[in-house]
């Protein structure tokens, strides 16, 4: 992986317990960037992954809360104050919904219910993370990340629900570009198959076929997502409103 001297710099990543999340706090410690990890209340991962990153002399802090409950605000400001100012927001946290993929024709399973858990957490609340942060983010000139998905650009994904939010993280990346450029870059990435721990339980059937239609021959690890998430970051100075497709090319 690319190494920046990010010494000096702070950041912010949502969903950062785990997987996709956890690999970014780690290449951004690493790379002597502050980081402040999200996660929910209740979930022990989240003190574990930061008390083992400071153990690696790492400058890290706690940003408990849960995205798209509505206390988006408070837990970016809090983080804001722990660092000290905030270069880079990464937003990571999503959730399927679900716990198995529900074909497109079965729009019975495609509940109010379900619709409001993913519109919640994958766009609402990171439009509202997204909005706290930008007064640091704007005096630091800093830039923004959020992952979106293979699924917002195919009609691939574990719902069309899920798959709808993750289209709308790619043209909420446009807008956001629009809007707070010069002094902000807004960019996304958009991961295919992904190992990394998740609420989608995937066959070995499934497993294999994202293997077998992928020209690289495997399935992404959380690495390969930290790699372009960083580059967007803290690179590409003329980049912004894009989102970078890291799927093996599996769409192919």
């Amino acid at each position: 992986m690319p190494r920046y001297d990010l010494a000096g710099r702070a950041a912010l990543v949502t969903g950062a317990a785990s997987g996709i999340g956890l690999a970014t706090a780690r290449a951004l410690a690493a790379d002597g960037c502050a980081v402040a990890l999200n996660f929910l209340p209740d979930d022990p991962r989240g003190p574990e992954a930061a008390a083992a990153l400071r153990a690696t002399g790492a400058t890290v802090v706690e940003a408990p809360g849960a995205i798209g409950g509505g206390e988006e605000a408070a837990m970016v400001e809090a983080a804001i104050a722990a660092l000290g100012r905030l270069d880079l927001l990464v937003n990571n946290a999503g959730t399927p919904g679900v716990s198995r993929t529900i074909p497109g024709h079965a729009l019975d399973e495609i509940t109010d219910a379900l619709w409001d858990t993913v519109l919640d957490t994958n766009l609402v609340g990171l439009f509202r993370v997204t909005r706290a942060a930008v007064p640091a983010l704007r005096e630091a000139r800093g830039a923004v990340v959020s992952l979106a998905s293979v699924a917002g650009l195919s009609g691939r994904g574990s719902s069309m629900a899920y798959a709808a939010t993750k289209a709308g993280v790619i043209a909420l990346t446009r807008h956001l570009a629009r809007g707070l450029g010069p002094e902000i870059r807004v960019n996304a990435v958009a991961p295919g198959a992904v190992d990394s721990p998740w609420q989608i339980e995937w066959t070995e059937a499934q497993r294999a076929q994202s293997i077998e239609n992928a020209p690289m021959g495997r399935r992404c690890t959380p690495e390969d997502i930290a790699e372009a998430i960083l580059f967007l970051g803290c690179a590409g100075a003329m980049i912004t409103g894009q989102t970078l497709t890291v799927d093996g090319g599996l769409l192919l």
